[in-house]
């Protein structure tokens, strides 16, 4: 194949590479990025193709293996630990959403409609809620695994029946 029908050839291409490079990102500006980079790599090792093989393939082979090998590259960058002190910034970070003062109220008439439950519901639901397991709260209580069970989901309706204006 000579340069020229090899540029025409990649050229033909563009518009199902650009197809195929959306569907690895989702996103017009790395697929325009992964295009770029695939074409600048066929051109650059265009003596490694081999001739009577297909060169479809070849291109898109090319394509997917930039893709995994640049996803691996920012998985591995993001993994990163640089030794600095980030304990600020693994605090508060800004991923977090932090309570507003809305939520402050909805946990104080959450935790005001747990504690006008029945003892035999609040009790097992506060201990769950402390992470005790089901089976611990069981043997604790004295009660069958089954009763935990049930009175913790029970509970859990008596409380969205009663909070229903703040699960929105």
């Amino acid at each position: 194949m000579t340069q020229l029908q090899f540029n025409n050839a990649l050229l033909g291409l563009q518009d199902k590479l650009l197809f195929y490079a959306l569907s690895l990102t989702s996103d017009q500006e790395k697929a325009q990025d992964l295009l770029q980079e695939t074409f600048l790599k066929a051109l650059t090792y265009r003596d490694k193709f081999a001739q009577n093989t297909n060169f479809k393939a070849w291109i898109y082979t090319i394509m997917k293996n930039t893709f995994i090998n640049n996803y691996r590259r920012n998985v591995k960058a993001k993994n990163t630990f640089d030794g600095a002190n980030n304990e600020f910034h693994l605090k508060f970070s800004k991923d977090k959403i932090y309570p507003s003062p809305e939520s402050f109220y909805s946990s104080k008439e959450i935790s005001k409609s747990i504690n006008e439950l029945e003892d035999e519901y609040r009790v097992p639901f506060t201990m769950f809620l402390d992470g005790y397991k089901y089976k611990e709260i069981a043997e604790h209580l004295e009660l069958p695994l089954g009763t935990v069970k049930s009175r913790i989901f029970f509970t859990r309706k008596k409380l969205e029946k009663a909070l229903k204006e703040f699960a929105n």
